[in-house]
């Protein structure tokens, strides 16, 4: 009789953590440096390396790595944009790009990753992690708040109390000269930070890509609200709406009622920059440092999310491919209180 052995599957111990590295990927957003700060001092903390991966997905490519200490990263809590940088990548889409960044980080000795960033970043870290066993951690850091699993991402206040300051000022003049004003802000396939900034700031009209009724409340608005009480109006485009965003919506509304005065103010990237909000600083802090715990207890291919404040664990698959919830409801409140 021969015998059986039986080798148990922990005896093939994973190498131990040693050396992280961190990046940010994608529009930058306020409070990505609170997340860095937490990352890095968390990891320092339990005797890890940490290695700053600058210019996201190419910078991996390129070998574009700087050491981490705890000085690095202090007095960044309070800046907006990220110090490790951020651009976007073509080559990291292909295989070949994506072998070069696994090399690099295997020749850096970095053995996991934390990636600060969307819906984009999360695709190409989980791809990555797919093909080459790398694991990822990702912390939601875009100004949509558009991420399946969580219910905040990292940049998404301070980016509409940006766009509700900035629409205040103008209704001030919209005011003074019985105009309507129609004010784009971003959110190419997501209206969240519309919907909250139109509400935030009493906007007769918001017109967001979930839905499409709004474009009738526009017209009501313009046939009857807007001539009968002889007020200004502050209308709201997510820049992803279907019509074609505040340009064409303004050509549409000029063309079928030329009398009336309308102006259109884009508000670009001063969404992104500014000082992050406390919420910002505190919610990117606490989600840094349970990217490293997810990290220490063998986690990857997670995100970390906030639900209900609480901290949650949301697999990568799930993050990149299940659409964020959207709230009809208040959608149904603005149309209440513009009667």
């Amino acid at each position: 009789m021969t015998d059986t052995i039986n080798i148990r599957s922990d005896s093939y111990k994973k190498p131990k953590l040693r050396k992280i590295g961190v990046f940010t990927s994608g529009g930058d957003a306020p409070g990505m440096n609170a997340a860095i700060r937490a990352v890095t001092r968390t990891a320092l903390a339990n005797k890890l390396k940490v290695i700053g991966i600058r210019r996201g997905y190419q910078g991996m490519i390129e070998g574009d790595f700087m050491p981490l200490r705890s000085s690095d990263v202090s007095g960044i809590i309070q800046l907006g944009g990220t110090i490790l940088k951020t651009a976007r990548s073509k080559e990291f889409r292909t295989p070949e790009g994506r072998q070069k960044a696994w090399l690099q980080l295997q020749n850096a000795g970095i053995d996991a990753v934390v990636v600060i960033g969307g819906d984009g970043s999360f695709t190409g870290a989980l791809t990555m992690s797919q093909e080459y066993n790398v694991s990822f951690i990702g912390i939601p850091g875009t100004i949509d708040n558009d991420m399946y699993g969580t219910d905040y991402t990292i940049g998404y206040e301070t980016a509409l109390n940006s766009v509700v300051c900035a629409v205040d000022k103008i209704r001030d003049t919209a005011v003074s000269h019985g105009r309507i004003f129609i004010v784009e802000v971003m959110g190419r396939e997501a209206g969240l930070l519309a919907l909250n900034s139109g509400i935030a700031c009493g906007a007769e009209v918001i017109l967001i890509p979930e839905s499409k009724e709004q474009h009738e409340a526009l017209k009501r608005f313009l046939e009857k609200g807007y001539k009968s009480r002889e007020r200004s109006g502050i209308i709201i485009v997510a820049e992803g709406d279907e019509p074609g965003g505040a340009l064409k919506i303004s050509e549409e509304v000029r063309r079928d009622h030329p009398e009336l005065d309308v102006r259109v103010s884009i508000l670009g990237h001063i969404q992104r920059g500014g000082s992050p909000t406390a919420n910002d600083r505190i919610n990117a802090t606490r989600m840094g440092v349970a990217a490293i715990d997810a990290l220490l207890d063998d986690q990857k291919s997670i995100m970390i999310g906030l639900d209900n404040g609480k901290i949650v664990q949301v697999p990568l698959n799930k993050a990149v491919k299940l659409n964020h919830s959207f709230n009809g409801e208040l959608l149904q409140i603005q149309k209440l209180l513009n009667i």
